[in-house]
């Protein structure tokens, strides 16, 4: 954890906001459906299901593919992203990206991250195979565990409690196979040059606990999810290289499963040392 700021108010009206958090409704049978991250309209992810006894999820859907980066010139707040940001503020970075999301409040976060691809099925470092799996079980329809659909990046974890664990994901907007190889490849000769360029991510923290009775190791998961709002290259470049890169997060508060004393803890948590949880313990 580098730092953080105080809570902003970005007041992009929803309609105007190129990304955005919805719920599907279910006429039928009553009550709300399914939790979705939106960009231009379309359904881009999947959220974790608003019950809170759910599996924590983000699941990429068919129709998302595009990215958020900035457009116009280098100057200001893009070049700035070529190297790490000092304050949250930095030449006007947060109001740039600001302009994408919805109206709501947002605790940015500068972090450092050192990213591990990891590929969903893998035997190895995959969470919803591993300690999804743990505590939830497979899915009980498929027999299987869940399935985000993407490529995903781990970076941090680290005990909330006893009886709780953060865990967190850098999620792309679209697989790093569609990245430009050039691109990666200049990022990770800058990156091996000791430079530590910043990337920018909307957020959530979802709280997750099974229903009691359940045969598992039973803890509440903390889901960190940083959406990239650009860095695509680089995170791609750093996990490639094993180079750090910094995160500017924008956590937008409300959006998550999760209430405001748990986003309050986050930057607390998140200077906290990297510990991996002991199944059980």
């Amino acid at each position: 954890m580098i730092g953080s700021g105080e809570p902003r108010r970005l007041r992009v009206p929803a309609p105007q906001a190129r990304l955005r958090f919805e719920a599907e409704r279910r006429e039928a049978a009553g009550g709300p459906g399914r939790r979705l991250l939106t960009v231009d309209g379309a359904p881009a992810f999947e959220l974790s299901f608003w019950c809170g006894t759910c599996q924590f999820l983000f699941r990429r859907l068919e129709t998302a593919g595009q990215t958020l980066s900035l457009e116009g010139p280098r100057e200001g707040p893009r070049e700035r992203l070529s190297g790490p940001l000092a304050d949250p503020d930095d030449d006007g970075v947060i109001d740039a990206f600001g302009a994408l999301l919805p109206e709501g409040e947002y605790l940015p976060m500068l972090l450092r991250v050192e990213p591990r691809l990891t590929v969903p099925g893998e035997e190895e470092g995959d969470y919803f195979g591993a300690e999804q799996v743990a505590t939830w079980g497979l899915d009980q329809f498929w027999g299987l565990p869940e399935y985000p659909h993407t490529p995903y990046y781990r970076t941090f974890e680290t005990a909330v409690d006893e009886a709780a664990h953060l865990y967190e994901f850098v999620v792309p907007m679209v697989p790093p196979t569609w990245n430009d190889r050039d691109r990666v490849e200049e990022y990770a000769g800058l990156m091996g040059r000791g430079t530590v360029p910043t990337a920018v991510a909307v957020s959530t923290l979802d709280v997750c606990e099974p229903a009691s009775g359940l045969p598992a190791d039973h803890y509440r998961h903390w889901g960190l999810t940083h959406f990239l709002l650009d860095g695509h290259h680089k995170l791609e470049a750093a996990a490639t290289a094993g180079r750090p890169v910094q995160l500017l997060s924008l956590l937008a508060l409300g959006e998550g499963l999760s209430g405001a004393e748990d986003c309050a803890r986050l930057p607390a948590l998140r200077g906290r040392p990297r510990s991996v949880r002991v199944a059980g313990a």
